[in-house]
């Protein structure tokens, strides 16, 4: 294991400790509320699963977590933005249009500020290992291995297309048609960008391409909806 495999895995357990204090501020920190989410320490076990999976980005023609190559605009920058971009676009599609009435009491999808820095981070977290870290390296180091890795490229987009579907068709909304379909392409589109990045710049780029969307449609506009709606009642 060289170096730069050491720095990723030791930038991996920084971002479980992360998780952890999350844990720990939910449990003892924070005043409980309807619906407070709230990790428990077996989520920790869970996260720990892909660990194995590192060693193997590499053979898979993966970037490393902290891979120097890269500049930081491809890494981090540039994927936050296009998550803001499609952050902004749910909460006109959804908060604008769909309930522009003013909150009474902080929804489920929003948690109460500075808690939900630490939550939806660990969330991301565990959606990008799962939907593109584990599924990602392990067929892409499979057939790294079947001929020499002629056809990695062909599993690379299936598998692409495969785990951009997933996560819309597991949240469908109901509603009218229009809405419904919104959130299948903006799901798929978003989902389908992050395999593409990391694939090209590495987990880091696509857990930032997530964080920014979570930026503004979990974390602002809780900090909104807790400042200034529920600030009326």
């Amino acid at each position: 294991m060289d170096l730069t495999q050491k720095k990723s895995i030791i930038l991996y357990f920084f971002f479980i400790l992360i998780a952890v204090l999350g844990i720990l501020w939910g449990n003892y920190w924070v005043d409980p509320y309807p619906f407070l989410r709230v990790w428990d320490w077996t989520s920790i076990i869970i996260l720990l699963i892909a660990l194995p999976f590192l060693p193997l980005q590499r053979p898979a023609e993966i970037p490393e977590f902290w891979e120097r190559n890269l500049p930081t605009r491809s890494k981090i920058w540039t994927p936050v933005l296009i998550g803001i971009g499609f952050g902004i676009l749910d909460v006109i599609i959804i908060k604008g249009i769909l309930h522009p009435q003013p909150y009474s009491e902080l929804p489920p999808f929003l948690q109460p500020f500075p808690y939900s820095l630490f939550l939806y981070f660990s969330g991301a977290l565990e959606i990008e290992l799962f939907y593109r870290l584990i599924p990602i390296v392990l067929v892409l180091y499979i057939f790294s291995r079947i001929k020499n890795g002629n056809y990695q490229n062909q599993a690379f987009w299936i598998i692409a297309i495969l785990t951009a579907i997933r996560e819309p068709l597991e949240q469908l909304p109901g509603g009218e048609w229009w809405f419904v379909t919104y959130a299948l392409i903006s799901g798929f589109a978003m989902n389908f960008l992050q395999a593409i990045y990391f694939k090209q710049a590495g987990f880091i780029a696509t857990l930032s391409l997530r964080l920014g969307h979570y930026l503004i449609w979990h974390i602002l506009l809780g900090i909104y909806v807790e400042a200034w709606e529920l600030s009326r009642f």
